[in-house]
């Protein structure tokens, strides 16, 4: 799937961008994975510091959608690693949005999807299984909702409230 620059989307969107049906996220996340473009509907994940919801939903076929994962914010612990990124890999997710950590940074850097997070962080998280799924995430002021789309490239991050065309 061809991927819409986000600095053209963004041009020409001025009427969505002003009317919140369109957002920027903020630029504070660093770029992973093979996949520099990407985009998919987006399926959402709220948790702090704990991995197991995050492997339960990249072991479901990932169809083309983006994983975007609320973790708080947490710099204490990773939340997708090695193994996780090459799991969204086979599984066919586009790509994993962290609002948190990642780690095995040399291992998603050879997976053909791509990764934003916030840094890398060598400690692993915690497995006890608590958190949300396909709920409303709120990542650094932006609302997101399941089901809207992310367009991500070199030059940033958008949520779409609908799937955007040329």
């Amino acid at each position: 799937m061809a991927t819409l620059a986000t600095a053209e989307i963004c041009d020409s969107n001025t009427t969505l961008l002003e009317s919140g049906c369109l957002r920027v996220l903020p630029p504070i996340f660093q770029t992973y994975g093979q996949s520099r473009a990407f985009s998919g509907p987006i399926t959402t994940l709220k948790v702090f510091e704990d991995s197991v919801l995050v492997r339960q939903l990249l072991e479901t076929k990932g169809e083309g959608r983006v994983l975007v994962i609320d973790g708080g914010g947490s710099m204490r612990c990773s939340l997708v690693g090695g193994n996780l990124g090459r799991l969204a890999q086979n599984m066919g997710w586009t790509g994993i949005v962290v609002n948190g950590c990642i780690r095995d940074v040399d291992e998603i850097n050879e997976c053909d999807i791509g990764v934003r997070a916030l840094a890398s962080h060598p400690v692993k998280s915690n497995k006890k299984g608590v958190g949300e799924k396909h709920v409303l995430i709120n990542i650094a002021g932006t609302l997101i909702r399941e089901g809207e789309w992310l367009y991500a490239d070199n030059d940033g991050i958008l949520i779409s409230a609908s799937e955007l065309s040329v």
